[in-house]
């Protein structure tokens, strides 16, 4: 479960930003929330929508998120040694190219445990590392590293709570690699709920999703079959039914006007393995049931069938699930039907969260979302994100037209077209 995700100084991120799941004092819509069992945590939103213009940096909201989940599981990989970790510091302010890019989330792991994580690096060296648990809902720092410029050295504080072979973990972190991975990887059992929580718990899909193959792989098993498929009929895109069919691979049928040396990679990678062919089934009252092939169904049909796997699979274990873009290809009511099913808490028993970003503006209202997750994405003069919530404005509850407030411009976060000829210098 997330509380707060913080950055700063990351790509068009400047200045820091804080996105928060945590609920307002505002009271409407109490299905949008839970109460975690976390001591003295308080209540949190089943999801947030992020709304702005183009280029204004609600992408990159996401990829920090991602970039942080990144360097935590593989900076301490032996074949990370001697690389850059994957970070673009804000490039258009002199001050922030050369300083550390800068990450925090707030979460409650698997065992019940608040936890406040966070580290500063550049693509050469981590900066700052710390890690504060709440296991009866009062703080314990159990991690403190911070670079010390004059001695070239790093300045160490390791709680008396975090157990383990604490010294040798220490000697063994890289300056390009974080405690948190390194202590893992020498088999620390503490630790583990913190890195279990962004290896397994957060999900973060960019622009366009994920692929359909782990929603094949779950139409392998009758029970996970039966559940996508009810989701697609409540999607109402007319599949009844789907079909695999497999065969091995057979380099006989590839095409003569591959070239040479693509098809040797291509054989070489597929020799052996079982290719699915996918088909969709379709109810016609003049013939029946019809078969389709699935590359022959919409790009929306097509994108549907791709999350049902892994948006049934975060709702079933209480995942965070970050989508960029979530209105692409979809019609505004599939939006409202993704979201909703997070809402539900008959469905989404574990307290599953969603955050995503859209420019879907129909499901811009009080009758789906609470005005605390609503968050907004602009660019200040000096091209950085600022993002900010709709609680701000203060909206008039249960009869303004969020909507149309926000396409009107009262709330910011929308292009500011001009026409052609002024844009022209005409």
């Amino acid at each position: 479960m997330l509380l707060e995700f913080t950055s700063k100084n990351f790509r068009s991120i400047k200045d820091e930003i804080t996105l928060s799941l945590v609920r307002s004092k505002r009271s409407g819509l109490e299905e949008n929330s839970f109460e975690p069992s976390s001591s003295r945590c308080p209540p949190l939103l089943r999801s947030a929508a992020i709304y702005g213009p183009n280029a204004a940096g609600k992408s990159n909201i996401i990829k920090a998120l991602d970039t942080m989940r990144d360097i935590v599981l593989e900076s301490a990989e032996e074949s990370q040694r001697g690389k850059k970790l994957p970070l673009m510091a804000h490039a258009f302010s002199v001050e922030t190219r050369q300083s550390p890019s800068e990450f925090e989330v707030i979460f409650i792991a698997n065992d019940g445990v608040r936890y406040q994580y966070g580290f500063a690096a550049t693509q050469n060296k981590v900066y700052e590392e710390w890690l504060l648990a709440y296991p009866k809902g009062l703080p314990q720092r159990w991690l403190n590293r911070a670079y010390d410029e004059k001695s070239n050295n790093y300045i160490w504080e390791l709680g008396d709570k975090l157990r383990g072979k604490k010294q040798i973990w220490k000697e063994a972190t890289r300056s390009n690699a974080l405690f948190l991975s390194t202590a893992i990887q020498l088999n620390s059992e503490q630790l583990k709920p913190v890195f279990d929580w962004f290896s397994t718990h957060l999900r973060v899909a960019g622009i366009g999703g994920w692929s359909p193959s782990f929603s094949v792989s779950q139409c392998e098993k009758l029970e996970s079959k039966t559940r996508i498929l009810d989701m697609l009929r409540a999607a109402d895109i007319g599949i009844i039914d789907i079909q695999l069919q497999k065969e091995k691979f057979d380099s006989r049928k590839l095409s003569p006007d591959i070239p040479p040396d693509i098809r040797h990679q291509i054989i070489d990678s597929m020799e052996g393995e079982e290719i699915i062919d996918l088909k969709a089934i379709h109810e016609t009252e003049e013939n029946g049931r019809v078969s389709l092939d699935f590359n022959d169904e919409s790009d929306g049909t097509r994108k549907l069938f791709a999350f049902a796997g892994p948006w049934l699979n975060t709702l079933d274990n209480g995942y965070v699930l970050v989508i960029d873009e979530l209105h692409d290809n979809f019609h505004p009511k599939i939006v409202k039907f993704l979201v909703k099913l997070f809402h539900n808490s008959e469905i989404n028993k574990k307290n599953a969260q969603l955050i995503f970003t859209t420019h879907e503006t129909s499901i811009l209202n009080q009758e789906i979302f609470r005005t605390d997750q609503i968050w907004f994405c602009d660019k200040k003069s000096d091209q950085s994100t600022r993002l900010y919530p709709l609680t701000d404005f203060s909206p008039r509850k249960d009869y303004e037209n969020l909507e149309k407030s926000y396409l009107e411009g009262r709330y910011g976060a929308v292009p500011f077209i001009q026409e052609l000829k002024e844009a022209m210098g005409f």
